[in-house]
């Protein structure tokens, strides 16, 4: 029978202050509907990898998505990266997720070259249909960005074109199955700014003091901006599938959905973009795939990952604690996660400050009150 979490209980609550997060409960009653069972642990193959590195940055406030606050220029801020990943097949019979992280491009790639300041980057591609997509996005998508005639100056440019082309070199490797397909999420670090790319239904969160703030949107193609897109390119959405077949509205390879490269397909590979400068207050980034995300809420996935800091202070041990959980909800998927931390503390406690009011009931509400339970 299915485990009860405190974790699970919590997110209940939680959901309320998150309009756009995943409504656990609805989650998991359609899993359950699906009669889904717990993943075999003998059959689990998980990975992980820990890296740190140094990044000077000054502060400045982030607000919800593509909302930012003034910075502060005099603001000591000297965050630390450290970043932990873990990924497990769950459930499935083949694991088809990949992922990447990078906390100094310059020791990565053997050059100083390009770069004006330390660079750190993390991705995430869940495959389907295969391997070859996922694999193959995840060992090229960094070459291409910063080998784009628009890197360093123009970084937003050179990820959209980056992931165009990665695309396309896709279908033109024979070796390669180009009806496998993935979605891909990235974090791109430049010295201050961080730049979220997404095409599919991964996501990056942001734990801010305790808040989530979720830095990409699902593709999904029940989605308004995503469905009124494909029924303007001539494709249709079946039971919340593209043209019957996928339920992502962006992903890249599925050759066999785009047809001929140069024509225009409701299967986009374009990503959405979203950039913010890093502050003291932004803890730690969380991104995953959707076999985390289908269970579990942006808000409990951050609620969870801080505690698991203020205990042990440990962002590999924290993305293995989301992969168990999301386990133990039943999920589906498979599931890849990297958890990246923005300081060499673990996260303050936070205060919540006692109201001063004295409040008290009225003599006039107290009669009221003795009525009321009199004549119960």
């Amino acid at each position: 029978m299915k485990e009860t979490s405190v974790l699970a209980m919590e997110d209940q609550n939680n959901n309320s202050n998150n309009n756009n997060n995943n409504n656990d409960d609805d989650s998991l009653g359609g899993l359950a509907s699906t009669n889904l069972r717990k993943p075999p642990r003998n059959l689990s193959v998980m990975r992980h990898c820990t890296s740190s590195t140094f990044l000077a940055e000054s502060e400045s406030e982030i607000g919800f998505l593509g909302l930012k606050s003034p910075s502060d220029e005099k603001s000591g801020f000297l965050p630390i990266f450290r970043s932990g990943s873990c990924s497990e097949k769950g459930p499935k019979q083949y694991m088809e997720d990949e992922y990447i992280s990078v906390d100094n491009l310059r020791e990565h790639l053997g050059t100083a070259a390009k770069f004006p300041s330390p660079c750190a980057f993390y991705g995430v591609f869940d495959g389907h249909g295969g391997i070859d997509a996922a694999l193959f996005i995840k060992k090229n998508i960094l070459n291409y960005i910063i080998e784009d005639s628009n890197f360093p100056t123009g970084t937003k440019k050179a990820v959209k074109n980056a992931f165009v082309k990665a695309d396309h070199a896709f279908l033109n490797a024979s070796s390669l199955d180009s009806s496998s397909g993935t979605t891909a999420l990235t974090a791109l670090i430049t010295g201050r700014t961080m730049l979220i790319a997404n095409a599919g239904d991964s996501r990056a969160v942001l734990g801010k003091r305790g808040r989530a703030i979720e830095l990409s949107k699902d593709h999904k193609p029940n989605c308004t901006a995503e469905r009124l897109r494909i029924e303007k390119l001539g494709g249709v959405i079946y039971d919340g599938y593209l043209n019957g077949q996928l339920s992502v509205a962006r992903a890249l390879g599925d050759w066999h959905i785009k047809g001929s490269k140069g024509s225009k397909s409701p299967l986009s590979s374009e990503p959405e973009l979203e950039e913010i400068i890093l502050s003291e207050e932004d803890e730690f980034l969380i991104i995953g795939c959707d076999g985390l995300w289908d269970v579990m809420s942006s808000q409990c996935a951050v609620t969870m990952v801080r505690k698991e800091l203020m205990m042990h202070n440990d962002p590999d041990r924290c993305s293995s604690a989301l992969v168990k959980e999301a386990l133990q909800r039943n999920t589906c998927d498979n599931l890849t996660v990297v958890v990246v931390c923005f300081s060499p503390d673990p996260p303050p406690k936070i205060e919540i400050p006692r109201s001063q009011k004295r409040r008290s009931i009225s003599a006039e509400g107290l009669d009221l009150l003795k009525g009321v339970l009199n004549d119960i």
